[in-house]
């Protein structure tokens, strides 16, 4: 992986809220996506980069399940962005690319649960846009092992770079 211009990249989160975080997933566990997620977000704001954190709300539904909150260990810290989605992906009907675009950001890293779903179409998306797109594959997990791989193996290496935690973390570095 090629060194990233940390200032001009946006880690970007997806749905870890209690409730997600709950499922049944595959290959990972949520908590073990929670886990390296603390860990991205950490180094990506000690590089200068920006922490993206997505969460979903329900449309249509005046009080949300318990548990959408987002989980303790990523509540957005002060210079992070907090985007609420209604939508599978997060940049569908949010401000999320305007947000981007006014901070210089040009490249975009996803992480979080489910594979399948947001993370999937946020970064489709984000590629789609023309942002440079990065999949860190062991820090996300879906509600199913094999969709998961069929995404990590198949989908992001054509939209993006698949990367790992520990990629990633150097390519900040350089």
């Amino acid at each position: 992986m090629n060194p990233l211009e940390s200032r001009r990249t946006a880690l970007i989160l997806v749905d870890l809220m209690p409730r997600i975080i709950a499922l049944d997933t595959a290959p990972l566990t949520g908590a073990a996506v929670v886990e390296r997620s603390v860990a991205l977000a950490a180094a990506t704001r000690a590089a200068g980069g920006l922490v993206v954190n997505v969460r979903v709300e329900r449309p249509g539904v005046e009080v949300q399940p318990e548990g959408s909150e987002f989980a303790a260990e990523v509540v957005p810290q002060a210079g992070d962005l907090e985007i609420v989605k209604r939508t599978i992906g997060a940049f569908g009907r949010s401000s999320l690319d305007a947000e981007l675009q006014s901070r210089g950001i040009a490249n975009v890293a996803v992480a979080g649960i489910a594979t399948n779903f947001g993370v999937e179409s946020t970064g489709r998306t984000a590629s789609d846009l023309g942002y440079e797109t990065f999949f860190i594959t062991d820090a996300m997990t879906g509600l199913d092992g094999s969709a998961h791989d069929f995404a990590v193996s198949y989908v992001f290496p054509r939209v993006g770079e698949v990367c790992t935690t520990t990629e990633y973390l150097n390519a900040l570095k350089e």
